[in-house]
């Protein structure tokens, strides 16, 4: 109980802590995926009370989801099957013995995720769930006399780790981790000689890889407006422009509102017939320094190109990036800023 306690706490904690955020959907989708399942050796009690540990062949895992869900929250429910065979059989203090049987499982989870961005397409989730594992135990072995073929449904709950990344405006690929337990299962015949095998909880470990479709359109980032172009000053020939274009987090393309802007800043410089525009862009310090550093020289690079297809000579233009360093908005490391996401163009 102390451990499942840790780990959902843990979880949570991860979860409600993560800052960036990289919900991009509003929506029901679905999930399919598959991969390696291993169970931790289990200690049982063979019939009245002889103990002895179990352990288990690598097998495998399919699974199925079905959700919703809100921004960075995702709220689903999770079927799944999973087929093990039994390896060895051992009774304290004496040598192991091969064993003969099956450990299938169909499970079905209700899960609480969490979504938060790693980079502009790679995203890490988290979460947990509760449910019921349904197992079906084959124990063959012929050293017990009477075979058991027998299931039992116990409560079982979840840990999840995972990778998603975004193939598509709908689809992501992912791949999963899932720490699993499931609630002492019991198992006997009714056989003449009748047999029985109860065990302690069973722990499993499922490692899969599978893609997700999202039936709800991606969320569209927040559009900061440019504010509007300052007032031509009175020696219109001489005193230098500047104008600011806007961006998305963690973006470098250009909106029409952005385009717009660009637009003027081009037209200005043929009509006062500046011999230089200088283009400096900027972050907010949401990423690392050296990410921001290079996100900023993308954003200036996309607007000089603009001003290329705006007929501003290649040549008449200097780009350079000051990443994070010269905040509009001062505000503190990892902060989310759309004010400091910007491209200067000064004429």
């Amino acid at each position: 109980m102390k451990t499942r306690a840790l780990l959902l706490g843990a979880a949570a904690s991860v979860a409600l802590a993560a800052a960036a955020n990289a919900a991009t959907y509003n929506g029901w989708y679905v999930g399919l995926e598959g991969g390696a399942n291993w169970i931790e050796d289990a200690d049982w009690i063979f019939d009245v009370g002889a103990p002895a540990t179990t352990s288990f062949d690598t097998g495998w895992a399919a699974l199925g989801t079905v959700g919703y869900q809100w921004r960075s929250w995702r709220l689903e429910l999770e079927l799944g099957y999973r087929a093990n065979e039994l390896d060895t059989f051992q009774f304290p203090p004496g040598p192991s013995f091969a064993a003969n049987g099956e450990f299938n499982e169909y499970t079905a989870m209700l899960n609480v995720l969490y979504d938060f961005g790693l980079t502009e397409r790679l995203g890490l989730f988290v979460g947990a769930g509760a449910g019921g594992d349904f197992i079906e135990y084959e124990d063959n072995n012929s050293g017990h006399g009477v075979v058991i073929h027998d299931d039992d449904w116990v409560f079982a709950w979840q840990a999840i780790a995972g990778l998603n990344y975004h193939l598509t405006g709908r689809t992501d690929l992912f791949v999963a981790y899932r720490y699993f337990n499931a609630d002492d299962p019991f198992f006997s015949t009714v056989a003449a000689g009748g047999h029985s095998d109860s065990y302690d909880e069973i722990v499993k470990h499922t490692a899969t890889i599978g893609l997700r479709y999202h039936f709800g359109a991606p969320m569209a980032e927040p559009v900061v407006e440019a504010p509007p172009p300052p007032p031509p000053p009175e020696p219109a020939a001489t005193t230098p422009r500047e104008y600011i274009v806007f961006f998305g987090h963690n973006k470098s393309n250009l909106t029409a509102e952005a385009i717009d802007v660009i637009r003027q800043a081009a037209a200005a410089a043929k009509e006062y017939g500046s011999a230089t525009v200088r283009v400096v862009g900027h972050a907010d310090r949401s990423g690392s320094a050296g990410y921001n550093q290079k996100l900023s020289m993308r954003r200036g690079t996309a607007v000089a190109d603009a001003l290329v297809s705006e007929g501003i000579a290649r040549g008449a233009i200097t780009v350079s990036g000051k990443g994070e360093s010269e905040p509009m908005v001062p505000t503190d490391d990892g902060v989310r800023e759309p004010q400091n996401r910007r491209v200067h163009i000064s004429l």
